[in-house]
């Protein structure tokens, strides 16, 4: 069942025009800490991987890890990647499912990458259930000898929720300034800003990137700027707006209560972290960053690829 969450208080394009056409649906993750199963939808659990397909290993020469006193590029062994991410169309049937598919899985090496985008490198995979499930899979997968604790997730159950948000970073050229006003007006009378209600930075599937940096769309090799697929963020609502209804928080006792735009990074067992309540993945990813992940559905073979923002 997805959350409820708390009703916006004032509806978007009603008070403000200029934004009307602007509104995305966006399916959030909501992940905490759990025990999901191969076949349940999951961030860091387990994958429906078939036992005789060889797990993803990360040989690139290039990836390090900044923890280590002096820094040093991690090797020569290939490093085994981890579970990211496993989304069935059964709980996310927005997702672009190619033909025949219906689970996405998410790995990726947990090493920093001495590359543009200077982060861990994802890998994307398409499924059929009942193909992969239909042998053995993979119950034990190979551990990393080395990696980066802000890019290794806990195990986390998913609560798919959708929602339509607008534009942070993307809205219009010059419309954010000319809205300036505006924004504070509609502050003022509500006790709520734009970017409070209408607006997510949270593990989502679909809507707009939680840019924190300037936007830094991909474009495909046909030419078409590729679409988001999902966003895995360090920060996950803790209280406010998209913190959901009859779920304890772990500051407030009222978890609809407004108290701004606050969120938790959840730092997992291991991590060395306090744990707030379950909330979230545990990963810091570098300086509370995201990862996006963006593919182009027009193309057969749905090409994809992500941008790290921090």
């Amino acid at each position: 069942m997805p959350h409820r969450i708390p009703p916006a208080p004032f509806d978007v394009e009603s008070l403000i025009p200029e934004l009307a056409g602007l509104g995305r649906e966006s399916t959030l993750l909501y992940p905490r800490r759990g025990e999901p199963g191969v076949r349940d939808s999951s961030i860091g659990g387990p994958l429906l991987w078939p036992a005789d397909e060889p797990w993803p290993l990360c040989a690139e020469p290039g990836h390090w890890e900044p923890l280590r006193t002096p820094t040093e590029v991690v090797g020569p062994e290939p490093v085994a990647m981890v579970p990211v991410v496993q989304l069935y169309a059964r709980d996310v049937p927005e997702l672009p499912f190619p033909a025949g598919m219906d689970v996405l899985q998410v790995v990726w090496c947990p090493l920093i990458h001495d590359d543009e985008a200077g982060t861990a490198r994802p890998e994307v995979y398409w499924r059929s259930e009942r193909t992969a499930g239909a042998g053995q899979v993979v119950s034990d997968p190979p551990l990393p000898y080395a990696y980066d604790e802000d890019f290794v997730p806990r195990s986390c159950t998913v609560t798919p929720t959708r929602v339509v948000e607008y534009p942070n970073g993307d809205l219009p050229t010059g419309l954010a300034q000319s809205l300036g006003q505006r924004f504070d007006e509609v502050e003022e009378a509500f006790g709520f800003s734009y970017y409070e209600m209408a607006v997510t930075v949270q593990s989502k599937v679909g809507g707009y990137p939680g840019w924190l940096q300037q936007p830094d769309w991909p474009d495909c090799r046909c030419g078409r700027r590729m679409d988001h697929l999902l966003s895995i963020t360090a920060s996950e609502p803790a209280e406010g707006r998209w913190f959901p209804l009859g779920e304890q928080g772990p500051e407030s006792s009222d978890p609809g209560s407004r108290t701004g735009t606050d969120h938790v990074v959840a730092d997992g067992i291991g991590h060395g972290g306090i744990d707030h309540g379950g909330i979230g993945h545990g990963m810091d990813m570098g300086d509370l960053g995201g990862v996006y992940l963006f593919v182009c559905p027009e193309c057969p073979d749905m090409p994809y690829a992500h941008r790290y923002d921090c």
